[in-house]
C-alpha cells in the first residue's frame, strides 16, 4: 500500500517550486532551461529545492532542460538577406544554449500540410518552443494553434500590418524610403521611379510610401509607369530595371525595393549599354553583402537585418520564460549608407 501511495503522490509542480524558493515561476523555467541570466543565490536556492523533489523533465522538456528550441522559418529560397537574419538570431541563440532550427518551404506553399494543430503539437513536440517566422502571414486558425500548443511565435518583417495578436520586429521602412528618394532628389534627379517588391507587403507599402513623401514634398510627379511591383528577387531587378529603362523617357534615378533588386536594375543598365551611376543612379535597401560587392558598391538604405534577428531571439525568449514584453511591434532604425551607384545629375532636363 505504501508503494500505491507513493506512486500517486501527486508531483510538485514548478509553480509550488516558485513559492517555497520566493521567486516567479519564469525564474524557476529560467534555471530549469539553464540560463545564464539568473543570480547565483537565487540559481542555487531553486536548484536545491527542483533537487529535493527530485524533479526531471520528461520527453521535450528533457531536451530543453538543455537546450531551448527555436525555429526559424523561412519562404521561398535562402539569399543575402536570409543570411543576414540567420547571422543575427545565431549570435543570440549561442551564449544562451539555445538551439536553432532553419526550415524553408517554397514560397506561395503552405506552411504545412497537416491540420492547424497537428502541426503546432508538431512542432511542441520536437522541442520547439517559439517559431521565429519571417516575412511570413499566419490565418487566426494558425495562431490559435500554436496558442494552444504553447509554442510562441515572433515574426521578423511582417507582410502585414502590425496586429496586437502577433509578435513582430521590423524597422523604419517609411523613414528608409524618404531618405532614399530624397537622396536622389538632393543629387538634382527628378525622373525617379519605384521598383517595389510583393505589392501587398506591408514593408514594400511603408518604403512606397516614404519615396512618395519625399517627391510630392519637392513637388515632383512620378508618372504611372515608373511605380512598378514584383518580387524582392535579382530576376525581378533585371525584368523590371529592363522594363523602365526602356520607356520612351527613362528615369535617371531607380530606388529598388531590395539589395537583389538593385543589382539587378543594374545588370539590366550593363546590358543597354548605360553605365551606374553615370547614366543611371540606383540606391537599394537592405545593405546586405550584396551592397558592398556589388560593382560598384551599392548605396542602400540599412534595414538592420541582423540586429532584427537578435532581437527576434531574445525576445522569444523572454515569451519562453512566461516574462511580459514592452510593445507587440517594435521598429528598429534604418539609416542611408552612401556608396557609389548614385551621383549628382550634372544637367538634368528640366520637367
Amino acid at each position: 500500500m505504501a508503494g500505491s501511495s507513493a506512486r500517486t503522490r501527486p508531483r510538485t509542480t514548478l509553480a509550488e517550486v516558485a513559492s517555497s524558493a520566493g521567486v516567479s515561476v519564469a525564474t524557476v523555467s529560467k534555471v530549469v532551461n539553464g540560463r545564464t541570466d539568473v543570480a547565483p543565490a537565487t540559481r542555487e536556492r531553486v536548484q536545491y529545492l527542483l533537487d529535493r523533489i527530485g524533479y526531471r523533465p520528461r520527453g521535450a522538456a528533457a531536451r530543453l532542460a538543455v537546450r531551448p528550441a527555436i525555429e526559424l522559418a523561412f519562404e521561398g529560397d535562402l539569399h543575402a538577406y536570409s543570411a543576414e537574419i540567420i547571422q543575427g538570431v545565431v549570435d543570440a541563440a549561442a551564449p544562451t544554449g539555445t538551439q536553432v532550427i532553419v526550415t524553408r518551404r517554397p514560397t506561395g506553399a503552405p506552411p504545412h500540410e497537416d491540420p492547424p494543430d497537428e502541426w503546432a503539437h508538431d512542432l511542441a513536440d520536437s522541442g520547439v518552443r517559439a517559431l521565429i517566422a519571417v516575412t511570413s502571414i499566419m490565418s487566426d486558425e494558425q495562431l490559435a494553434a500554436l496558442s494552444r500548443a504553447g509554442v510562441h511565435l515572433v515574426v521578423i518583417d511582417p507582410l502585414e500590418l502590425p496586429n496586437v495578436d502577433v509578435t513582430s520586429i521590423g524597422s523604419t521602412n517609411f523613414v528608409g524610403g524618404l531618405s532614399a528618394a530624397q537622396h536622389l532628389l538632393d543629387l538634382g534627379h527628378r525622373r525617379i521611379a519605384f521598383l517595389g517588391g510583393h505589392l501587398g507587403a506591408a514593408c514594400n507599402q511603408a518604403r512606397m510610401s516614404g519615396f512618395r513623401a519625399a517627391l510630392e514634398r519637392a513637388g515632383v510627379t512620378a508618372p504611372p509607369e515608373y511605380i512598378r511591383s514584383a518580387h524582392f528577387m535579382y530576376a525581378d531587378g533585371v525584368a523590371g530595371g529592363a522594363a523602365l529603362l526602356d520607356l520612351p523617357v527613362p528615369p535617371t534615378a531607380i530606388f529598388a525595393a531590395s539589395d537583389e533588386i538593385a543589382v539587378g536594375v543594374m545588370e539590366a543598365a550593363r546590358a543597354r549599354g548605360l553605365r551606374v551611376p553615370e547614366d543611371l543612379s540606383v540606391v537599394g535597401f537592405d545593405d546586405t553583402q550584396l551592397a558592398r560587392m556589388s560593382s560598384p558598391p551599392l548605396t542602400t538604405v540599412r534595414q538592420p537585418l541582423t540586429e532584427m534577428g537578435r532581437v527576434a531571439v531574445r525576445t522569444a525568449l523572454r515569451l519562453i520564460d512566461g516574462e511580459s514584453i514592452d510593445s507587440h511591434h517594435v521598429e528598429l532604425a534604418t539609416e542611408l549608407v552612401l556608396r557609389e551607384s548614385a551621383a549628382r545629375l550634372a544637367d538634368h532636363p528640366s520637367d
